[in-house]
């Protein structure tokens, strides 16, 4: 089965609940390009990257649409049930931009599982259950309404609460831990993600003047220099998050040792099948860890779920999704959707939805 077509399109994904604010960036809408790939036989597989705005990590949305552009014309006639010859052309017309990538990635995966009348999850070695677990992401504010939303999310039955820091005065910072800890207590799991926007300095003493909370401390700091110098020093245990930005890092901060585990990023590191790799890395060395990106809608969100479905459940941290930002599903029937806390793994062949073409408009870009 031979490649005969690919679309690229873009569209804005509106945030209905207010901006998204992390670390010093605030965000009200999100630009996002899926990717549309056409067999010889009609079979089409759908694929999305959405990097969260141009400032948060190196990747950007008119990138991903330039990189997409440079790679497609050579993968015009390929097998398309091939992800790792395709993988190999890929990195062969273009250098890096993993992100770009990633999106090709998903579409053929979601391809190759409509082939094969089965799901993304089962071509990736098969589901451990029918649902995953989800977490809610707690935006920066005022520590008594961070509480608030904090002890709102786990009666929803989130198992697991994210803590966003590294904007407001460390002290503002420390009592919003404190407060949401009060408010919730073991109920659930507690991450503070500072997405790199702590100094080596302000991680030490939140990590010291909350010793007594039980939680994870995503991704202090900038650097893995800067986490590696005082993990010694901290009284909880770290996971890394923005700094693991391709399969060599992670083998490096490993077998450094400067994390416990890791927040992944799906597009990131370049779509399913690196994941895959990644995942049993992580198995390998017991090191726990979330199945998600940074933003993006069904399509993504059906990508992050079937590949954490996948994951041992003692390592499965979560999935996050961003639907809840905003309301427009590509499949109305079938999006992703979080209940309980948990997100069921979608039942049908591929990625298990099936966008609305009509949503995306007319293609920016295509080729064949």
């Amino acid at each position: 089965m031979r490649i005969k077509e690919l679309h690229i399109y873009q569209k804005d994904l509106v945030l209905t609940q207010g901006p998204y604010t992390f670390a010093g960036t605030s965000l009200d809408a999100l630009d996002t390009t899926i990717v549309k790939i056409v067999s010889e036989t009609g079979l089409v597989g759908w694929g999305e990257t959405c990097p969260l705005g141009p400032t948060y990590q190196p990747q950007h949305a008119t990138g991903a649409r330039a990189a997409i552009g440079q790679i497609a014309p050579g993968l015009m006639g390929e097998n398309a049930l091939t992800p790792l010859t395709l993988k190999r052309t890929m990195d062969a017309g273009l250098n890096g931009h993993n992100y770009a990538k990633a999106a090709i990635d998903i579409a053929i995966m979601d391809l190759v599982g409509k082939h094969h009348g089965i799901r993304v999850c089962d071509l990736l070695g098969g589901a451990t259950g029918d649902k995953v677990p989800s977490y809610a992401a707690l935006a920066i504010g005022e520590p008594d309404d961070v509480a608030r939303n904090a002890k709102e999310k786990a009666a929803d039955g989130f198992p697991r609460l994210q803590i966003k820091v590294g904007t407001n005065p460390i002290a503002m910072d420390i009592e919003t831990v404190r407060k949401v800890w009060e408010a919730v207590g073991s109920s659930v799991r507690i991450a503070v993600d500072a997405n790199r926007g702590l100094t080596a300095r302000d991680a030490m003493y939140l990590s010291h003047q909350c010793s007594d909370i039980p939680f994870v401390l995503e991704q202090p700091c900038n650097t893995i220099e800067e986490i590696a110098a005082i993990r010694g020093q901290l009284n909880h245990p770290v996971y890394l998050d923005e700094n693991i930005e391709d399969l060599n890092v992670l083998l490096r901060v490993i077998s450094l040792g400067v994390c416990d585990g890791f927040g992944l990023k799906l597009t990131r590191l370049g779509g399913l099948n690196v994941m895959r790799t990644v995942r049993d890395i992580c198995a390998a060395r017991s090191m726990p860890h979330t199945c998600d990106d940074s933003f993006g809608g069904d399509i993504i969100a059906a990508a992050c779920v079937h590949l954490g479905a996948t994951v041992e459940p003692r390592l499965m941290e979560g999935v996050w999704i961003s639907g809840p930002y905003f309301e427009d599903h590509y499949d109305p029937q079938n999006g992703m959707k979080i209940e309980d806390g948990h997100i069921r793994v979608p039942a049908g062949p591929g990625l298990g939805v099936t966008p609305d073409e009509s949503l995306f408009g007319t293609p920016i870009a295509s080729f064949s």
